[in-house]
């Protein structure tokens, strides 16, 4: 797996902002992907996940969203107000974290993606129709309502657990909006999975998370097939 460094970048405020960068090993310039985490922030499951999209052959960067000098409760607040409103600092740290990127001797500034995860997975989607991304991978995130509100989207690869209740009539609804928009997409269902099957969490609210009408809980054969799609959609449209 590849190596991961945790660093700073300054945020849209000119703060530092926390993040996890990982490249792969040959130092060949590459296309960048920005991974967003879930509502937990930057931890260790997120950076296991940014090592697994380097190994794909991306120049990969989380930035933490909640690093904002803040408490953690008001940064989780305002993140899912910004998501709500589709507009707010979060939205200006991920241009700020694409910015940085694109600053880095090996990366394909043209070549830009970005993969969320949850919360992650609805800004990605939402961020995507914002700045000049090639591939969005959107992963149990939340989904507009009309295809209007997705004009301009770029091609999406997307995972939702059939059993999340909250979420799996989400990703039917994004795959029948990106059709009707004629967005190159690829969007699965998993019928055995629930929420957040691609993370592996651990501890008492991840025991009490699984009995909810989420059903959150990795899934290794979901998490494998989206792998998968993620390496073939993100080939086909970052290179």
């Amino acid at each position: 797996m590849a190596a991961i460094e945790d660093l700073s970048f300054p945020s849209s405020t000119g703060r530092p902002m926390r993040a996890a960068l990982a490249r792969p090993a040959d130092g060949a310039r590459r296309p960048a992907v920005i991974v967003i985490h879930e509502i937990f922030g930057l931890n260790d499951d997120i950076r296991r996940i940014t090592a697994r999209v380097a190994d794909l052959g991306y120049v990969a960067l989380a930035p933490d969203l909640f690093d904002t000098g803040a408490a953690k409760v008001l940064c989780v607040l305002r993140a899912f107000l910004a998501l709500r409103r589709r507009e707010g600092p979060a939205f200006a740290d991920l241009e700020a974290a694409r910015t940085w990127l694109a600053q880095r001797p090996e990366v394909d500034a043209a070549r830009t993606g970005v993969v969320g995860f949850c919360l992650g997975g609805g800004f990605a989607l939402l961020y995507s129709l914002q700045a000049p991304l090639k591939a969005a991978g959107v992963f149990y995130g939340d989904v507009p309502k009309s295809p209007e509100e997705l004009h301009g989207v770029c091609p999406v690869v997307a995972g939702y657990g059939g059993r999340d209740r909250l979420f799996a009539g989400q990703g039917r609804r994004l795959d029948e909006m990106l059709a009707a928009l004629h967005v190159p997409h690829d969007v699965r269902l998993y019928p055995d999975a629930g929420h957040s099957y691609m993370s592996r969490h651990t501890g008492l609210m991840a025991t009490l998370a699984a009995w909810g009408p989420m059903a959150v809980g990795f899934d290794a054969d979901a998490e494998a097939d989206s792998w998968r799609r993620i390496e073939a959609f993100f080939r086909t449209h970052l290179g």
